[in-house]
């Protein structure tokens, strides 16, 4: 029996590259029947594809069709486009095979909460005004995600769980709590100054789920590092799937009702 969710929400999956887990994704999507599938930005990773060899098993081509399938298939697809993919801003508006490509999104919950859902990058100073900072730190981050591809062959073929190097590295780097820290408050701000109840956003690759001072912040994470879905119940509440961690749990579980599925909610930091 197929999960059933009024939303999902993905960002951060850099089709392109190597560290794409777009079998993940592929599978998530083949287990769940959804009103409406968000695609938060970066989607593709088009500043690799323009300067490096491009990285495209046949699994990112099947992920695609997936995709498109749902559109035309009665499932309301949303695309936008993050930093990675700014070269679809350029079609803001259009429907592409059945994807709505916008620059953000408005919705009202199930609840009757409204939520604003945007990229990101709009927050993030280096990344907005400085392609050099932006470069330099690109340097770090692509030695980083070759060895967790090196480190996710080892496991693959030696029967070990999904496990992220990156993100274990990244937990220790000083001053990254900080940094989401900001992040996270500037989305809380400026869902205050939009009206918005709920604020979705990607980019940084750091899942989150958390209510302050009347605005709840979600970020959906990524499929890089985390393999993580931001969901909607059909009674408007709000979880974040690990998909690699939790989908046993989740399919494995006598059927429920829409719904029935237990909330689970992140701490705030």
């Amino acid at each position: 029996m197929a999960l059933s969710y009024r939303l999902a929400v993905v960002s951060d999956l850099h089709l392109g590259t190597g560290a794409a887990r777009a079998e993940y994704l592929l599978d998530f999507l083949e287990r769940v029947e959804l009103d409406v599938l968000v695609l938060n930005g970066d989607l593709f990773d088009i500043w690799k594809m323009r300067s490096h060899r491009w990285h495209w098993p046949a699994v990112k081509t099947h992920l695609l069709q997936r995709i498109m399938g749902m559109a035309a298939h009665g499932t309301r697809v949303v695309y936008i486009p993050g930093n990675h993919d700014e070269f679809f801003r350029d079609y803001l508006g259009l429907s592409i095979g059945g994807v709505e490509v916008r620059r953000e999104w408005e919705c009202r919950l199930g609840d009757g909460r409204r939520a604003l859902m945007l990229h990101g990058d709009e927050f993030d100073g280096v990344v907005r005004h400085s392609r050099l900072l932006k470069g330099l730190g690109n340097l770090g981050y692509e030695l980083l995600m070759r060895l967790d591809r090196v480190n996710a062959w080892w496991r693959r073929h030696s029967g070990r769980g999904y496990w992220s190097l990156a993100r274990a590295v990244k937990q220790q780097v000083p001053g990254a709590k900080s940094y989401i820290g900001k992040f996270e408050a500037a989305a809380c701000h400026h869902a205050r100054e939009r009206g918005a109840d709920v604020v979705i956003c990607g980019h940084i690759h750091h899942p989150n789920l958390f209510t302050r001072n009347g605005v709840t912040y979600a970020n959906s994470g990524d499929w890089v590092e985390h393999c993580t879905v931001l969901v909607e119940r059909h009674d408007g509440q709000l979880e974040l799937l690990r998909w690699a961690e939790d989908s046993a749990r989740l399919l494995d579980a006598p059927p429920v009702a829409a719904g029935d599925i237990p909330v689970r909610r992140r701490a705030a930091p």
